[in-house]
């Protein structure tokens, strides 16, 4: 639809948006141009992905197969679909082609490695401690064509720190002080990292084929139900009309968003391109617009129930079942989406923007009432963690129940096509995050391996003076760097083995630990120069890459600052009596105010530097839990609200005099 017709349109945000799908099976039926080769070659790559997504839901259903053996056809599999759908060079990625000899022998070759494995089990694990000469071999190319692998699906920056790692098992003799060691032979290396699983199939891998493969389906099988448009729609009808209306959509839209698909690149693709128009419609800038869905997109990976991958991964980690972590993350997340609601609501009455006319908005209740029950999968699917059923079962019966309910009406329902399709997408959706898996698999065996976990934790100690708050900026500034140009999952898993040791040994909770490495992993993604979310929503919103992320970075400072108070204030992460945690998060939700206020430099009205102070001294103190620093908070807050307040009535009396 053309913006002329939009504006004709009274009811245009109702709406639908349209999706190109890059679904090689819907390609080979509905599209006409592809040549015979292309077509029937993408069906097969079709085919081996609804084969093994099929595969997966049997499994999550009726039980997997031996641990290493499944995880090994997971890699397989995984790497044999990647260098199928993402070629090498650019203008075969355009055309979805292979070429011969880039694309076509690490093809080849994984389909080869993954038979060995497939035929070598369970003979191979006999030989743990003394690989054949084979396996040497094959664990060689593996490694290999993971690396290249990952190269491709997130960049150099991860492939070139798992080669780094790799090599130096061997060239550590040469470093100095804490960061060498005596080095190790290379059967060695190959026994960790292939036949064991320390390596590439340890726990990153083991979650990718069982838990996050069965979620990034149920995902893509509620994206086919149309829940994507249903949770804009609703967003829209529920705040489309407040001051700043579409930008508080986009951050409400995005965080209804984050529930199933726990990725802020994808959030940005699939809501941006809606909500970034509708935001520049009202008077937002373009960059503003662009940063906005941004942060709001790149908090998926921390709304509960389906977080992002490195919150199933934290479950193995630290041995707390994932329904207990998606709750010890409900309330900082919260607290993510609603600090950057008020900076934009802030915004807008610093502005004076409006919302958008009421009777162009969707109708609440007719949109609960076309698709609301399609949100019962996610009710279920927490419903039956909290019952005690395993992540795979409970996403064995979302699925189920997902496609059972979207045949009730006519919005919602799945043709065989459809959930061919969702299969499909599901799958490749894993490929990216599984070969990450992958990756950080290598560098955590080189760490185990090596020993560099523990003299890690020495260092960074050292290194802070033994104080906590100097030891969690430099665990900041290490997660944002590792973040940048790889994914979320990568950086976690690399600094859940070297740096939460440190945070625990300083008195830290596990969780806490954890999450705050999690936390400033995420927020990379929109921290210039390598800000991935950022940049996409950059593109959609045709505003400058560097500038949309800088403004990123601003809205989204509270994802910066509520690590800190989790850290600080145990209560946001559910800890203690229910009077304690009433009292935390009461008081953090003022210090999230606080905070905004002092980001936008506007409270009621603008603040002057003297109150701006207040306003970020305020925040700082609320940030820790306290009886003394809470006066302190609530009343350098209280000062600057009732300074306001009494300077703009004065204003408005001598408005109303002169007029």
């Amino acid at each position: 639809m053309t913006e002329e017709a939009k504006q004709r349109d009274p009811n245009f945000v109702n709406t639908r948006i349209e999706e190109s799908s890059n679904s090689y099976i819907e390609q080979f039926f509905k599209d006409k141009s592809l040549t015979a080769i292309a077509k029937y070659w993408r069906f097969f790559i079709a085919a081996v992905a609804i084969g093994y997504g099929t595969l997966s839901i049997y499994w999550a259903g009726f039980g997997t197969l031996p641990s290493w053996q499944h995880r090994s056809i997971h890699v397989g599999v995984i790497l044999i679909l990647a260098y199928a759908w993402f070629p090498c060079l650019p203008s075969y990625k355009k055309s979805g082609k292979m070429h011969p000899l880039l694309d076509g022998v690490p093809f080849g070759l994984s389909v080869l490695v993954t038979l060995y494995m497939v035929f070598q089990f369970p003979e191979i694990l006999y030989r743990t401690g003394s690989p054949s000469q084979n396996d040497i071999i094959v664990g060689t190319l593996l490694i290999l064509l993971i690396i290249e692998a990952v190269r491709r699906c997130t960049g150099p920056a991860m492939a070139i720190l798992t080669a780094f790692m790799c090599l130096y098992i061997f060239i550590g003799p040469w470093f100095p002080g804490l960061l060498g060691h005596s080095g190790f032979r290379y059967s060695k290396m190959i026994d960790t990292m292939f036949i064991s699983t320390q390596g590439i199939f340890s726990d990153p891998i083991y979650v990718s084929s069982t838990v996050l493969i069965l979620f990034l389906i149920f995902c893509a099988f509620l994206l086919k139900t149309g829940v994507g448009q249903f949770f804009i729609d609703l967003a829209f009808s529920l705040t489309g009309g407040k001051r700043g209306g579409p930008a508080l959509a986009a951050v409400s839209a995005s965080a209804l968003m984050a529930t199933i698909t726990g990725n802020g690149a994808a959030n940005a693709t699939m809501t941006g391109s809606f909500t970034i128009p509708m935001m520049k419609k009202i008077g937002y800038k373009p960059h503003f617009a662009g940063a906005v869905e941004a942060v709001a997109s790149q908090g998926g990976q921390i709304m509960p129930p389906i977080m992002g991958a490195s919150a199933f991964i934290m479950a193995e980690y630290t041995g707390i079942p994932y329904i207990k972590i998606a709750g010890y993350a409900l309330v900082p997340a919260i607290f993510y989406f609603l600090t950057a609601g008020i900076v934009i609501y802030l915004q807008a009455r610093k502005r004076n923007l409006q919302g958008i006319p009421k009777e162009q908005l969707p109708n609440f209740w007719n949109i609960l009432q076309k698709q609301g029950y399609m949100t019962l999968p996610l009710i279920l699917i927490v419903t039956l963690m909290v019952k005690g059923y395993s992540p795979m079962m409970s996403g064995f019966w979302a699925i189920i129940i997902t496609y059972a309910l979207s045949l009730l009406s006519r919005y919602t329902r799945m043709n065989w096509l459809s959930i061919l399709a969702a299969l499909e997408q599901g799958v490749r959706n894993t490929v990216t995050v599984a070969c990450a898996c992958a990756a950080a698999g290598i560098i955590v065996g080189s760490v185990i391996l090596t020993g560099l976990g523990i003299r890690f934790s020495r260092f960074a100690i050292e290194l802070s003076g033994g104080e906590l708050l100097p030891l969690l900026l430099l665990i900041m500034l290490a997660s944002i760097i590792l973040g940048m140009g790889m994914p979320t999952v990568s950086a976690y898993v690399i600094l859940a083995v070297l740096a939460v040791p440190a945070l625990e040994n300083q008195g830290v909770l596990p969780i806490a630990a954890h999450l705050f490495v999690f936390y400033f992993g995420i927020v990379s993604g929109i921290t210039p120069p390598v800000a991935i979310t950022a940049y996409i929503t950059a593109g959609i919103a045709g505003a400058k890459p560097n500038q949309t992320a800088i403004t990123a970075c601003l809205i989204g400072l509270g994802g910066f600052i509520v690590p800190y108070m989790f850290i600080y204030n145990h209560t946001l992460l559910l800890q203690g009596e229910p009077l304690t945690i009433i009292h935390g998060v009461t008081t953090a939700l003022l210090g999230c105010i606080a905070f905004a206020g002092a980001i936008q430099g506007y409270l009621l009205d603008q603040t002057n530097i003297l109150q701006r102070l207040m306003l970020v001294l305020s925040a700082f103190a609320l940030v820790k839990y306290g009886l003394v620093t809470d006066i302190i908070g609530i009343g350098l807050l209280l000062a600057v609200y009732f300074t306001q307040k009494i300077s703009l009535n004065k204003k408005i009396s001598l408005s109303k005099s002169a007029t």
